[in-house]
């Protein structure tokens, strides 16, 4: 099958590649750990957590910036008052929905015992707390809701890749779907994506009225994967705050600085950049009808996975074509967790395999439905939280000199495959 494959593309073109730099706000946070421990030592709801007091760490699988500094700050901080802090995964189904799975995802990211200085608890057993209105159980770690004095939850502030909101991807989400662990994802989820703007907010108001839960780290990043702001938020602002917070991180956001492409080819997705693998609001390639914005591409290819994704591959099936390399490191049962948590399943698919890179590629050329493959309107990125620096084909050259926010560093040049048939990454 694949000599059959590699037949039908082999004659398809591959643009000449030029590499750009594209401008974005830069802003950055000078002393991020600093800035943490000054807002944790004045924070209200810090001075409420007692010597002796077990807390409850809740830190998650996204790939944010400097997590692993971060969290041992708050650590340090929480020991500082004589507290006794121990480390919760808050990740939902991720790490393959099991315990040991999600304190491996912690570790990939330097989230371990011996780096931190505390335990790490892992366990998917949950408690009910209560119920919404509308039926829809609510769930919390069964260690943070019986054992801790008091439950601080860490995350990044950002759009949600499926559906749009007030509160999107930030501390209620944590505490709602990450604290829930996959019961709780999957209770979150069961209604689907057009009503998590509404359930979200509306479980983590109940998880913080009946859990200790004292405060949320919130962090936002730059267009280049550096945190910009931090704010230690106690629960009587946190969901104001948080909103006001979205709209900045929206702001911030990256961009393929192309309205369209034919052809997207990313070097990797996984579950540490972004839960649907590469980011939507970057791809343009949503797995709901309930989020929108970014470029149009016709076709997308993915080529490998992330190491830290611990064979997660959830975002692949929102390609159109992938590698055999990327399908032979798959944990499939740990993706098709993730579409049976979520329901929404097209995402955990297997997109359309060849042998290698070029043939991937040449692929996605093949099938963009333009009449002149040399004239193909490519881009390719590393990963969608890396796009300072990408390439782009030919065809795109005379609009990015008209760009002000891009600079042109190189090209053009042929792509360059080993024997194999895969890139130098």
């Amino acid at each position: 099958m694949s000599d059959l494959l590699k037949s039908l593309v082999e004659h398809t073109p591959i643009p000449k590649m030029i590499k750009i730099r594209q401008s974005f706000d830069d802003t950055i946070l000078d002393d991020p750990l600093g800035e943490l421990a000054r807002q944790l030592q004045s924070e209200p709801s810090m001075r409420k957590i007692h010597a002796g007091q077990k807390v409850a760490v809740a830190v998650g699988s996204r790939g944010i910036s400097r997590i692993a500094e971060l969290t041992k700050t708050l650590i340090d901080e929480l020991k500082r008052i004589g507290a006794e802090p121990f480390i919760v995964p808050c990740m939902g189904s991720h790490g393959g929905a099991s315990a040991k799975g999600q304190a491996e995802v912690l570790a990939h990211l330097g989230i371990d015992e011996e780096r931190m200085g505390c335990p790490v608890r892992s366990s998917m057993e949950v408690v009910e707390l209560d119920r919404l209105p509308n039926g829809l159980p609510i769930y919390c770690d069964k260690i943070a809701a019986t054992e801790a004095d008091a439950i601080v939850v860490i995350n990044r502030i950002k759009p949600h890749t499926a559906f749009r909101g007030a509160i999107e991807s930030g501390l209620l989400k944590m505490i709602s779907i990450g604290l829930g662990k996959q019961k709780g994802a999957e209770a979150c989820h069961q209604l689907g994506f057009k009503y998590m703007a509404e359930n979200v907010p509306a479980m983590a108001r109940v998880m913080i009225q009946k859990l200790p839960i004292h405060f949320g780290v919130a962090v936002v990043e730059n267009a280049y994967d550096q945190i910009c702001r931090i704010e230690v938020l106690g629960v009587d602002r946190m969901e104001e705050r948080e909103q006001e917070l979205l709209v900045e991180a929206k702001s911030r956001l990256p961009q393929i600085l192309f309205s369209q492409l034919d052809v997207l080819v990313i070097d990797y997705i996984g579950k540490n950049i972004s839960g649907d693998g590469a980011d939507p609001n970057i791809t343009g390639r949503y797995p709901t009808p309930y989020a929108h914005g970014g470029p149009d591409v016709n076709k997308m290819v993915v080529l490998d996975l992330t190491p830290e994704s611990k064979g997660n591959a959830n975002g692949v099936g929102t390609a159109d074509f992938t590698t055999s390399r990327l399908v032979s490191k798959t944990d499939w049962p740990g993706t098709y967790a993730n579409g049976l948590t979520s329901t929404v399943c097209a995402p955990t698919k297997q997109a359309t395999t060849l042998a290698d890179d070029r043939d991937a590629i040449k692929a996605a050329i093949k099938t963009c439905n333009i009449l002149d493959y040399t004239t193909c309107r490519l881009a390719r990125i590393r990963d969608t939280l890396h796009l300072g620096i990408i390439e782009i084909s030919e065809s795109l050259l005379e609009e990015a000199k008209a760009n002000p926010r891009i600079e042109i560093l190189e090209g053009p040049y042929e792509w360059t495959f080993d024997e194999e048939g895969y890139l130098a990454k």
